[in-house]
């Protein structure tokens, strides 16, 4: 027998001890790539990982990351996912909720205080939000950013660009202008190492490059 098939193996059995002792906060889990999946509404996630950190069974007693995932085919679009670890038990697991644009999260800043600056970057990456969170602010971007930029449907050029107005004195936020990508010079070298240079011949060859025999 494999020493990945026991793991997985032992990893079922931890999950249906989960699921046993959670009353109902647990809905599922699942194994893959050796890894423990839980899943929970998540209305419970308090008492989930309340569970999963006091029971002297699990002892999952630090929050090494929680973030979100956007599915936006799906009704409940956003995935919040925490990753636990036990050092006692030295076992991970992680646990996932579901929630839509509207439907705040019960904030876990309480079980977990770590939570706090987690929950802030989730919600200021996809829009998610979780409700009692003691400073629900944006993190990595400014307070007036416009926008989410890990949604799927966010477009890569944003949706406004930020510039020191000198003669306002401050910085101001104005619609992204593109006109001046929109004309794109594709014989030029510095697009890439397949068109010709001055003076030699056509295609141009990284160096090095000429020792592949191309079919």
């Amino acid at each position: 027998m494999s020493v990945w098939r026991v793991a997985d193996e032992d990893l079922q059995a931890l999950g249906q001890l989960i699921v046993a002792n959670s009353a109902g906060a647990v809905s599922g889990f699942h194994v893959g790539f050796t890894e423990l999946t839980l899943h929970a509404p998540a209305q419970r996630i308090v008492e989930v990982l309340t569970q999963l950190r006091d029971n002297p069974d699990f002892r999952f007693t630090q929050l090494i990351d929680l973030c979100g995932v956007d599915y936006p085919q799906r009704s409940k679009r956003f995935d919040v996912v925490y990753h636990l670890l036990s050092m006692v038990k030295n076992r991970r697991v992680r646990v996932k909720v579901e929630t839509d644009e509207d439907t705040a999260v019960p904030t876990v800043t309480g079980v977990f205080p770590v939570a706090d600056w987690f929950e802030r970057e989730a919600f200021d990456m996809y829009g998610i939000f979780f409700e009692g969170h003691p400073d629900l602010r944006r993190l990595l971007t400014d307070y007036g950013f416009h926008g989410h930029p890990l949604r799927k449907d966010f477009p890569m050029s944003g949706y406004v660009e930020v510039r020191y107005d000198d003669e306002a004195k401050r910085v101001v936020y104005e619609p992204v202008k593109m006109t001046e990508w929109r004309s794109w010079d594709f014989l030029s070298p510095w697009e890439g190492a397949d068109y010709a240079k001055p003076g030699e011949g056509y295609p141009y060859v990284l160096p090095g490059d000429e020792k592949v025999e191309k079919a």
